[in-house]
């Protein structure tokens, strides 16, 4: 089975768990609750992404290389250094979120949220170590432990989160207690995930052997900061986006009047309905990408432009086949969605749904920006990234700060300055790829087709949901229909219009079964 789809079914079912996760979660805490479950988080999702984003990819690059030349010393080598880093780095970070959480919660005005931050703070240090095994087992490109251990570790998000919650709201606690209660389900689950890929690790590898003739760790060390670096600025930029919504939602709407518990309740309702539901679609690319990277880094490494030039185009089909309709779908539906997920919150729904409307435009941007993010990576071209995403960054905290703060758009000015970032990055990113990609590799080759497939597609799924609005009032009963509709309208046209084929699955699918076992 190929590493995406082993991948893919896997983020559909964290997915699915994560959205059953948010519906009874803010049932419990409301939006004021999640305004401060979701300012924890945010800042735990920026710290996990600068520690953990650059050196999983790294070594699945130069485990993926070394394997390539049959060095399979080198790949353990590579491997034991980067989990002493990661291992080290998680340390240090967990540490120092714990010891400034009331100063990161009183920056992003929100002092409340400081005993959140706290119960956080642990999945740091859990997630570095699952970071590094990862990382190994996807260089082999083994995509099962990172499966495995991504539904292990939302299962335990949702069911110790939920429980603790609600266990915290039963014994009379405050929203902002019961709301610390609630995410330190991420920590136990992040620390169920790393137990399950460190006894992963061990029974296939037996423990480690030593190797007097194995190059010495600052070697590994010098190589994994080269690549990992970069990476680790770029998600660093990515993440800086969301805390700029964080802190600018909050502060600029109360500088247009909005009171604390309102824009509270408004940055709730957004990260809890909106932005999950945003997310969705961009979660499938991963998949694709990290069965893409070792794949053609190994390509590069071996100088085997056909192999690159299928990799490419192929990973930019599969991401636009995915995305398009989905963005589209996003955009015309959002109140819909939103409104059968969490149909007991009315007033977040009426805050959320034009919010998720305008960020369904950015869907196929964000999927394009990961997939030319990896290519960029594979070419070791890990610089270009990061000027993509540091104007990107720039246009989104200008455009944020002025358009929150016009008491005419207001809220509104999150998702549209998250638009114009996804803008800016995706269109300096294909500049950078058309010149590093071997010539014909197709990036613009695959956005007219999935295009006219999506508009035809949709305008079906409306000629079906019109009418179904007036022999029902269900949002479930005509969304679905609609949904079912235009996904049938969309796979007969992709078939039918080449848009998708055997080719693009084959290409991420192992030539060989691979053991993997240290000797």
């Amino acid at each position: 089975m190929s590493g995406v789809l082993v991948l893919s079914a896997s983020t559909i079912i964290v997915k699915i768990i994560g959205l059953a996760y948010k519906i009874p979660l803010i049932s419990i805490l409301g939006a004021e609750g999640m305004g401060y479950f979701n300012s924890a988080y945010e800042i735990y999702a920026l710290l996990c992404g600068v520690s953990t984003s650059g050196l999983p990819i790294a070594v699945s690059m130069l485990i993926s290389s070394a394997r390539e030349r049959g060095d399979d010393r080198r790949a353990r080598g590579i491997y034991k250094t980067s989990y002493a880093l990661l291992l080290t780095k998680g340390v240090l970070v967990s540490g120092a979120l714990a010891v400034f959480a009331e100063p990161f919660a009183k920056w992003i005005g929100n002092s409340d949220a400081y005993l959140a931050i706290l119960a956080i703070s642990p999945a740091l240090l859990f997630s570095c170590i699952s970071g590094a095994v990862r990382g190994y087992f996807q260089g082999h490109r083994c995509m099962t432990p990172t499966a495995v251990s991504q539904l292990l570790e939302a299962l335990g998000k949702l069911i110790f989160g939920v429980v603790f919650a609600a266990l915290a709201i039963f014994m009379g606690m405050s929203v902002s207690v019961a709301a610390a209660f609630g995410v330190l389900g991420v920590s136990l689950g992040s620390l169920v995930a790393a137990f399950f890929l460190i006894v992963r690790k061990r029974l296939e590898s037996g423990g480690y052997s030593d190797d007097k003739n194995a190059k010495s760790s600052g070697h590994y060390v010098f190589e994994l900061l080269r690549i990992s670096l970069p990476i680790t600025v770029g998600s660093a930029l990515i993440g800086s986006t969301r805390m700029i919504d964080m802190a600018l939602i909050m502060r600029r709407l109360q500088d247009i009047g909005v009171s604390v518990a309102q824009s509270n309740r408004i940055y709730g309702s957004y990260t809890t309905l909106a932005l999950p539901i945003f997310s969705l679609v961009p979660a499938f690319i991963p998949p694709i990408t990290e069965s893409l990277i070792p794949r053609l880094s190994a390509a590069v490494e071996s100088g085997a432009e056909a192999e690159q030039r299928r990799a490419v185009s192929n990973s930019v089909r599969l991401t636009v086949f995915l995305a398009m309709p989905a963005s589209m779908g996003i955009m015309l539906y959002s109140k819909q969605i939103i409104s059968i997920l969490f149909s007991n919150q009315q007033e977040a729904i009426a805050i959320s749904a034009p919010l998720l409307s305008v960020l369904g435009a950015s869907v196929l941007f964000s999927c394009m920006i990961t997939t030319t993010n990896a290519i960029l990576q594979s070419y070791r071209h890990v610089l270009l990234p990061i000027l993509s995403l540091a104007l990107g960054a720039v246009v989104k905290a200008v455009s944020a700060y002025y358009l929150i703060g016009n008491i005419s758009i207001g809220a509104m000015g999150a998702p549209i300055s998250t638009l114009l970032f996804n803008i800016t990055v995706l269109g300096m990113n294909i500049i950078f790829v058309k010149k590093a990609a071997p010539r014909n590799s197709g990036v613009f080759r695959q956005l007219p087709k999935p295009f006219f497939a999506s508009v035809i597609a949709m305008a079906a799924s409306y000629a079906a949901y019109l009418p179904m609005t007036r022999v029902s009032d269900s949002d479930f009963v005509t969304f679905g229909a609609a949904f079912l509709v235009a996904a049938a309208v969309y796979i007969l046209l992709a078939c039918l219009m080449g848009v998708v084929g055997k080719e693009d699955i084959s290409i991420f699918s192992h030539r060989r079964n691979v053991k993997i076992k240290d000797k």
